[in-house]
């Protein structure tokens, strides 16, 4: 088993038209590391209990992947254009044990 690592990415309130705004960039970077066979999943909390929260908007984001250390995990989440754009007030980094499914 090896170490991944969990992004959690905490939105400003009303976050919503900057995340919009930022969002296929987001998205490029997942889907490069998806196409590395590092990601094993990623995808934003609605603020409501809903898959869809309309102009509820979303309170953050989580993102599991594979990166060779700690500090590799913490520079690929530094560079995320949500951060740049304003979206995230802030983002943890941790290494994560995948325990289930086995």
């Amino acid at each position: 088993n090896k170490v991944l690592y969990a992004i959690i990415g905490e939105d400003v309130p009303n976050s919503l038209e900057q995340r919009l705004a930022a969002r296929p960039a987001h998205l490029n970077r997942l889907q490069e590391l998806q196409n590395q066979g590092k990601l094993v999943l990623a995808g934003p909390f609605p603020a409501i209990d809903s898959d869809t929260p309309g102009t509820s908007g979303f309170t953050g984001s989580l993102i599991v992947a594979d990166f060779a250390n700690l500090d590799e995990a913490k520079n690929w989440a530094d560079a995320d254009p949500y951060l740049a754009a304003g979206v995230y007030a802030g983002v943890s980094v941790n290494p994560f044990k995948k325990v289930f499914p086995s």
